[in-house]
């Protein structure tokens, strides 16, 4: 047994440092086996992934990739948290959403690892006369509130603050925020009569009488559901969070106090590396904007587990999304996470659903330790060289909301919701070609799957920025062949003729298979395509046998009665094939066209 000096030496020390050239000799080789003749910096392009907001993420990252000092956690520009400590005291917040007028899960859910509530309330949410009811047992002086009220935020944060004045709570011990969003209730309803007034007097009265209470959210989440970048989610909010810094310093509250009375909202994806970024990002850019206003501070974050990733087919994929996306969002420094049910997007969640929820920070906080690091991510090239690219990004769509006019006048010219359609188109695109992939939807999907049915959730305010989902185009598909199935008793078909020994067809009956049920097509293997009660065939194999047998066998398929012919496999000249599937081609396309053709609607 060799037993290595305890002289500090490095284990690489015997060994020659690799230079970049020689890694980027290495790709070229393997690239060159699949038939790319690239060298050089062309042969890492060919590995960076595209990101949105004409960012790449290239495929290797060094010490050259230099980017902005990010400071010490606690100071400036707070890159690497808010606070010195970081969330290693206690973990992050714990913040779960209530929705609907249930005081036992409420209490259930204080009881059993959540730190905080945030109470949707007004239309689309909980009555403001049953915020009695819904906080009956809850000790207001332990447990923070945010509220959510849209236009209604006076009355309700009027009823909170008697609430306090009710049950006893000291004007000091008072935690939370009262949740005033004009800009964000104009992005969700079109409603743009909003009166700031009001919303100036509770922040003036917070500044003054609660010290622990803020007046107002700067919810980036309306930009984010409307199919936003990361980029375009974080111009929006800033240019929303210094249109309130203006209203409020006209109201007379001082730039520190106006400043103070922010929080803001964010949502956290599944794209681990880009939420962390976004929010290291976000901090970055507030930082600079406070200094400009000239009450330099840092960011209080609110992170969100991101509706527009949540599928309602095969929903318990969910709990893993909505894991990455709490991982990042502690991991990228949020001081509040609020993990959705895996169900939310099926209507109320039940008591499993929201125990699994605040269970997801729990176990990250509890048993993965993952906040007792701080900034567990500063120091990675990639994250640092992200960080400081997707502020750019940023900054310079918060510059081109500004030369429009501000937030207020960019909604209402219907440009930021255009800029905002624009980039989900290009999403779609992807989304459709199964580029970016859904598992459960567009991947691996499972057509015997029972539905989950919850009760029907409030209705959210509707009228502004539309609300979209990764799964609608596929989810549409799937209700189209749900409905054939109601009414036939069986799903539409389509007959998959595996040609030649299984090494040769396997891959290609596996892809096709996948393909057609993301449509709510059941495939059929078995048997013969007389025998199989479908009107459509894929053939499936190897690029050998298609030019041995796949003229034949499509003619011979014709001839039994098949309307209409696939080939698995890229575009050839095959007589009595009608289409090709390969990936990358637009499955929505395919799909919805296979449909028509077996008349379901």
């Amino acid at each position: 047994m060799t037993v290595l000096p305890d002289d500090g030496l490095s284990l690489a020390a015997e060994f020659p440092d690799a230079t970049h050239e020689q890694w980027q000799r290495l790709v070229e080789g393997v690239l060159r086996k699949s038939g790319k003749e690239v060298s050089g910096a062309a042969a890492e392009d060919a590995l960076s992934t595209t990101l949105e907001d004409g960012l790449r993420a290239r495929p290797l990252y060094t010490a050259d990739d230099s980017a902005p000092d990010p400071g010490l956690p606690g100071f400036a520009p707070f890159v690497r948290g808010g606070r010195p400590e970081g969330n290693t005291l206690g973990g992050w917040d714990v913040r779960q959403q209530h929705t609907a007028a249930d005081g036992a899960a409420v209490l259930a859910d204080l009881e059993n690892g959540v730190t905080s509530l945030w109470l949707v309330a007004g239309a689309g949410g909980i009555a403001v006369s049953s915020l009695g009811r819904v906080l009956d047992g809850v000790y207001l002086d332990l447990a923070p509130v945010v509220l959510d009220a849209g236009r209604e935020v006076e009355p309700a944060a009027r009823e909170l603050l008697r609430l306090y004045q009710e049950r006893g709570v000291a004007k000091e011990a008072a935690r939370g925020n009262l949740g005033a969003d004009p800009l964000g209730h104009e992005a969700r309803t079109g409603d743009s009569g909003f009166d700031f007034a009001p919303v100036a007097a509770l922040a003036g009265l917070c500044a003054e009488e609660y010290p622990g209470l803020r007046a107002l959210t700067v919810d980036a989440l309306p930009y984010h559901e409307a199919g936003g970048s990361a980029a375009q989610e974080l111009g929006s909010s800033l240019a929303t969070g210094v249109a309130y810094l203006r209203e409020l310093t006209e109201a007379g509250l001082t730039v520190q106090q106006a400043a103070a009375q922010l929080e803001f909202r964010y949502a956290a994806t599944a794209d681990q590396f880009l939420t962390i970024a976004k929010l290291r990002a976000a901090r970055r850019l507030w930082t600079r904007v406070s200094e400009v206003c000239g009450a330099p501070g840092g960011q209080v974050q609110h992170a969100v587990t991101s509706p527009v990733m949540m599928s309602r087919r095969d929903p318990w994929v969910n709990m893993l999304r909505t894991t990455v996306a709490t991982l990042a969002a502690g991991v990228g420094g949020a001081d509040a996470v609020t993990v959705l049910p895996f169900d939310h997007a099926l209507g109320l969640p039940d008591a499993f659903a929201r125990r699994i929820a605040r269970n997801t920070s729990t176990i990250l906080v509890e048993e993965s330790h993952l906040s007792r690091v701080i900034d567990p991510a500063g120091g990675s090239w990639y994250v640092e060289r992200l960080t400081d690219e997707l502020a750019h990004a940023g900054w310079e769509f918060f510059q081109w909301i500004e030369r429009e006019g501000g937030q207020a006048a960019a909604l209402r010219s219907g440009r930021l919701g255009r800029d905002l359609a624009g980039t989900w188109e290009a999403r779609s695109a992807k989304l459709a070609k199964r580029r970016e992939p859904v598992t459960g939807v567009s991947e691996f999907p499972n057509l015997a799957e029972r539905l989950v049915e919850r009760p029907p959730a409030p209705v959210p305010p509707s009228g502004g920025l539309p609300r979209v989902r990764r799964d609608e185009a596929f989810e549409a598909l799937r209700a189209r062949s749900d409905a054939h199935l109601a009414a036939t008793g069986s799903r539409p078909r389509i007959f998959l003729a595996a040609l030649g020994p299984a090494a040769a067809h396997t891959a290609r009956l596996t892809f096709a298979s996948n393909l057609f049920q993301a449509g709510g097509i059941e495939p059929v293997t078995e048997g013969a395509f007389e025998d199989s009660g479908a009107t459509e065939v894929c053939l499936c194999s190897s690029d050998t046998l298609y030019e041995e047998r796949a003229a034949e066998v499509a003619g011979e398929l014709k001839a039994t009665g098949a309307g209409h012919v696939f080939l698995a496999g890229r575009p050839g000249q095959y007589p009595d094939v009608d289409a090709y599937v390969f990936a990358g081609c637009d499955a929505v396309a395919v799909l919805s066209a296979t449909l028509d053709r077996m008349g379901v609607s």
